[in-house]
């Protein structure tokens, strides 16, 4: 059985979801980005309380199909951004549409629909926030920041992350303007 989850967006997640699962006695094989698969059925009165510890928490079980796509996207994406992927040579459309089995066109009205913003423009944001976050480690030179999220130059990188923040990366790293977290961009 697949429950699907809302706002679960980074690793800690995943282990505050499997920790709850066992705290209740639910064995799951597997908890990914937004969705935890089980072994079995589960009574509407178990993912009730499930349901209920998840919300505490933050989380929230989706139900619904469009609502699960959604979600699913924002985990693709952000899984793309956080990590240094081979998926981020491809073209997103072409990724999303193979990882999801939907028409691009399709996924890009309904998350439009839904979200109220473009899948480019969320990408866009989850990297910017990626690259505000290595501005302030202060490890990797813009340069690196660049091709590690995938942009094709530093221009690219810099054009956009002024667009966003309204600040240029060499600014920001001056000013540290404070981060938001990955499920509130």
């Amino acid at each position: 059985m697949k429950i699907y989850i809302k706002n679960m967006v980074c690793d800690r997640c995943v282990m505050v979801v499997r920790s709850e699962l066992e705290k209740m006695g639910l064995q799951p094989v597997a908890v990914e980005l937004g969705q935890v698969e089980l072994a079995g059925d589960i009574t509407e009165k178990v993912k009730e309380d499930f349901g209920e510890v998840l919300e505490q928490l933050g989380f929230e079980i989706i139900d619904d199909k469009r609502s699960r796509i959604i979600e699913k996207i924002k985990s693709l994406i952000i899984q793309s951004v956080q990590k240094e992927a081979p998926e981020r040579k491809i073209n997103l459309s072409d990724y999303l549409s193979q990882q999801l089995h939907y028409d691009y066109n399709y996924l890009s009205t309904l998350f439009s629909e839904i979200e109220g913003v473009t899948i480019e423009k969320f990408l866009i944001k989850q990297k910017i926030e990626k690259a505000k976050e290595l501005l302030v480690y202060d490890e990797l030179s813009l340069s690196q920041i660049a091709d590690f999220l995938g942009y094709s130059s530093v221009a690219h990188l810099s054009s956009q992350f002024k667009q966003v923040t309204g600040f240029t990366p060499s600014h920001f790293k001056t000013i540290r303007e404070k981060r938001k977290p990955i499920d509130k961009v």
